[in-house]
């Protein structure tokens, strides 16, 4: 399921991509530039730290900084670390599949369409890395 949470991941990771290499920024910086609660944020970076997707120093001149190349980070990543999986019912989750107690799984018309509309999102989350966003806005924000 994709929440705000999510969302916020991602806009937080993409303000780390936009940093110099060996550059880190605190989590304020990062919640004052994309307009997030800090403590929410805080609870964010908990989540991408654990997922081995960012760096963080402690200490005065502490931060975060991302775990890897951008270019190697995809969005599928970002939200699976936050949100969990990505299936919008767990029948149809790959990574957290747990069959519904109402259903035969095996002929549930809402299942078949709930793994089409899972294999979608996840085709174009788990394909689209933080370069290609930081791009793609590039691109939107010149026209």
């Amino acid at each position: 399921m994709l929440t705000n949470k999510g969302k916020y991941g991602l806009k937080a990771m993409l303000h780390l991509a936009r940093l110099g290499e060996n550059e880190i920024t605190q989590v304020a910086q990062i919640a004052e530039a994309n307009n997030i609660p800090k403590k929410f944020l805080d609870q964010i970076f908990v989540d991408l730290r654990r997922a081995g997707l960012v760096h963080s120093k402690k200490g005065k001149a502490g931060g975060y900084s991302l775990a890897k190349p951008a270019e190697k980070i995809y969005a599928g990543q970002v939200i699976r670390a936050i949100d969990g999986p990505i299936a919008p019912f767990l029948c149809a989750s790959v990574t957290a599949y747990r069959p519904c107690g109402d259903c035969d799984v095996n002929v549930c018309a809402v299942r078949r369409l709930m793994l089409d509309a899972r294999n979608a999102l996840a085709s174009v989350l788990d394909t689209r890395t933080l370069v290609y966003m930081l791009v793609l806005n590039e691109r939107r924000v010149a026209a």
